[in-house]
Formats: C-alpha cells, sequence, structure tokens
C-alpha cells in the first residue's frame, strides 16, 4: 500500500492540471525511496519504475494499461478459454439430447465461471509472500542515481522530438499556473498588510 503523504501529493498534482504521468511519478519517486531504505530490491530500475505504476493505478490514477501482460494473467486466460471450450462443447451435446437437460448445464457452467473469476481475481498470500522474499534478495543498485540517469536519457531518447517538445510546453503550462496562483496570494498578503500600516498611521495621527 502507497504512504498517506503520497496519495496527497499525487492528489494535488491532479488538483493542478498536471498528467498522468506526473501523478505516477509520485509513487514511483517512493518505490526508489524504499529500495534505498532497504526495505527491498529489485533487478533493475524498469522493475522498480513498474512496481511504482502498478501502485498508481491500484490508488486511481488514470493511467494506460500496461503494455505487456505477465505470466499469470496469460495463464488465467488460457484456462478460462480451455474452460469456455468445454462448456460450449458440453452444451452442443446437451442441446441433440433434449433443451431442458442444456438449459440446467449452460447454468451450472456459469455459475463454475463465475466462482472461479472470483477465485482468480483473489491475490494469493502465498504468492504475495513469495514475491515479496524475492524482491528482498534483489540488489538495490537500481535505485541509484546513475540507474535512474540512464533509465531517463534512454526513454528520452526513445521518444521524438515533437513529443519532448509538446511535454515540455505543457510543463511549462502547469509551473505557470501554480506561479500565478502564488503570486496572486502574495500579493492578497501585501495589499493587507498595507492596509492594516495604513489604519495604524491614521489612529496614530488622531491621537
Amino acid at each position: 500500500m502507497p504512504e498517506k503523504a503520497t496519495i496527497e501529493r499525487a492528489r494535488e498534482d491532479a488538483r493542478e492540471g498536471k498528467a498522468p504521468s506526473t501523478q505516477a511519478g509520485e509513487f514511483v519517486r517512493e518505490e526508489f525511496e524504499h529500495v534505498r531504505e532497504g526495505k527491498h530490491g529489485v533487478r533493475n530500475t524498469k522493475q522498480a519504475i513498474a512496481i511504482g505504476l502498478s501502485k498508481a493505478r491500484r490508488a486511481g490514477v488514470k493511467l494506460p494499461p500496461a503494455p505487456k501482460e505477465s505470466a499469470s494473467a496469460r495463464k488465467s486466460k488460457a484456462s478460462s478459454n480451455r474452460s469456455t471450450s468445454k462448456s460450449s462443447s458440453g452444451r452442443s451435446r446437451s442441446s441433440s439430447s433434449s433443451r431442458s437437460s442444456s438449459s440446467s448445464s449452460g447454468r451450472s457452467t456459469a455459475r463454475r465461471s463465475t466462482t472461479g473469476a472470483a477465485k482468480r481475481n483473489r491475490t494469493s498470500s502465498s504468492r504475495s509472500r513469495a514475491t515479496s522474499n524475492a524482491l528482498r534478495r534483489e540488489g538495490r543498485s537500481g535505485a541509484s542515481r546513475s540507474a535512474i540517469s540512464r533509465q531517463a536519457k534512454g526513454a528520452a531518447h526513445r521518444r521524438s522530438s515533437a513529443s519532448r517538445s509538446r511535454a515540455a510546453k505543457k510543463a511549462a503550462q502547469t509551473r505557470r499556473r501554480g506561479g500565478t496562483s502564488s503570486s496572486r496570494s502574495s500579493s492578497r498578503g501585501s495589499s493587507s498588510s498595507r492596509s492594516s500600516n495604513r489604519s495604524s498611521r491614521r489612529t496614530s495621527r488622531s491621537r
């Protein structure tokens, strides 16, 4: 589970109108901090980024889905396809015999599929324990400054100049919004202080 401060920073970024990737950056930074503190390790920098992005998706950040499916997702898809093929073959056989038997078999297969989906969606405690133990055995070099720098430079090199320009312009706009809001608040504070000084001078003169 991400920390409350991380979730609050992501929500503040959302209120300021920043991109979902910027909001997810708070969770990635938290993951880097966990690796540096020694809570667990990572095999490389990409693994730490993937863990942070999955935390952001679970926290409600509107990120696009992961580009590749995990091995467990592929296995669950294959098992669901097998179960559907078996149920379809059973339905065809039962339909040839009688309609009533086909309806009852269809209901039973639907119940089994729903219960199987619920079981697959439930997180296994033994699997999560094994994952955390495996991460503890990994190193911490993936969260070093040099590794993060190499990852950032490689990702920027793979992007086009037009996409980098768009991202820079959007970042400048969000910074401008934050600067205008802070300047307005500071100007309000200065105007209130000026009015208080004027009132104090008037009272002293009257005395």
